[in-house]
């Protein structure tokens, strides 16, 4: 069993660097392609696209697996992906839908309007096959799914190089790359399943969707909640500051997402043995800020080495017009020992299984990141997000660490037995 596992998290931490790597390449040449403008442009209609996504994260693995590692029988298993596929689905669909009104009734112009419908076809596809992904997960066994994320991001590399190499500067060709990409994953996972399945009817079980839809809803909300604290900041910058600004800062946190994945890696590496298998809570709270103080070490070291390596890697990567980038990343990269230490000091909450407090945080940085961007953007501009970015980062770590030295309970359920 230790193996399988230890065979598992190598194929999946495999995937996300060469997820990471790619999506560095791919990114950078987009910028290289299309120019700041154009890269504001499209960053600004991906914000729109993830926000919207958020609504098809109904029902996540959080829900989906424990149900069907307890539910052992393949027929019992289908009845529930089937479920869990039809509300991801309806989910999916009515998150598209508000994505088209959002962008007509706030008036985007029509390159973003353009970008945002294209690249808003993913939605459909990413999350409703995505049941897929956690029917392998409580098997263990997701090589399967790593090899399929892997051909269709080679697909989605092989097309925008193939654009950039043409010349393509409509932006909005780029964006059908990551359409057939999630369309290429669709099909792979449902023919990987398809294959596997019982051969069973499939019959409405509207109990079944009541239960998934109240297990998953605090979830599911956080969920909205945090991609909304994300990319809050480009939202709100497009109206007030000149497309190229946007641009500039879009690329910054380009380098900052990719960094902030190795403490999601790093998070879900050591979580399962030195938090959650913990039997005691004062245990479980000693690895935590073990943990946490770590990473934040980690974070603040790389932090410090992107800084002085800002323009460096801006000019590798996106060139010489966007050396607005690098002021920008020198001063949010001094903010990347708080994100590693949020994302560690989280793992708490989590044990706990308290995802109505991670709930409650994230909207709590989403409302004061707003509300730092709305008072220094008219100021600072682009660097005025910058301030915001880092005090929310800065709240999320005091609520971390207040969760932390001051719950006095107990988990709401043992981690042997939940």
């Amino acid at each position: 069993m230790r193996r399988q596992i230890a065979r598992n998290v190598v194929w999946l931490l495999g995937e996300r660097a060469l997820q990471v790597t790619i999506g560095i390449v791919t990114v950078a040449l987009i910028a290289r392609g299309v120019g700041p403008e154009g890269f504001a442009h499209f960053q600004y209609a991906q914000s729109l696209v993830l926000i919207a996504s958020s609504i098809g994260l109904i029902c996540g693995s959080e829900v989906v697996v424990p149900r069907l590692v307890a539910s052992s029988s393949p027929a019992a298993q289908y009845h529930l992906l089937a479920h869990v596929f039809g509300l991801r689905a309806v989910a999916a669909m009515a998150g598209y839908l508000l994505l088209l009104l959002a962008i007509v009734l706030t008036g985007q112009d029509a390159i973003t309007v353009h970008i945002a419908a294209i690249l808003g076809l993913s939605i459909l596809l990413r999350e409703p096959f995505g049941v897929v992904n956690a029917w392998m997960q409580a098997h263990t066994d997701n090589r399967a799914g790593v090899t399929f994320s892997l051909l269709a991001l080679m697909l989605k590399g092989a097309l925008i190089s193939s654009l950039y190499l043409l010349q393509t500067h409509a932006v909005q060709e780029y964006a059908w790359a990551f359409v057939f990409e999630s369309a290429l994953l669709a099909a792979l996972l449902a023919r990987h399943y398809l294959q596997r399945r019982p051969r069973l009817p499939a019959s409405a079980d509207r109990a079944l969707v009541a239960s998934l839809v109240r297990s998953g809803s605090v979830f599911w909300i956080g969920m909205m909640l945090m991609f909304s604290a994300r990319r809050i900041d480009q939202l709100l910058l497009k109206p007030r500051v000149p497309l190229p600004d946007l641009g500039a800062y879009a690329a910054c946190m380009q380098v900052l997402d990719n960094f902030a994945l190795l403490a999601t890696i790093i998070a879900s590496s050591v979580a399962p043995l030195a938090i959650y298998a913990q039997p005691t809570l004062a245990t479980a709270r000693r690895n935590v800020a073990r943990v946490a103080g770590g990473m934040a070490a980690i974070g603040a070291t790389g932090g410090a080495i992107i800084a002085v390596s800002a323009p460096w890697i801006v000019h590798l990567l996106y060139g010489g017009r966007f050396d607005a980038t690098v002021t920008l990343l020198r001063q949010g990269a001094l903010a990347s020992g708080l994100l590693f230490a949020d994302v560690g000091l989280s793992l708490f909450a989590i044990h706990l299984r308290k995802p109505g407090w991670l709930a409650a945080k994230c909207l709590l940085v989403l409302v004061v990141t707003a509300a730092v961007d709305l008072a220094t953007i008219p100021r600072f501009g682009a660097q005025g997000a910058v301030f915001g970015y880092i005090t929310g980062n800065a709240l999320a770590v005091a609520a971390g660490l207040g969760l932390l030295l001051l719950y006095r309970g107990e988990p709401a359920a043992s981690p042997r037995t939940a």
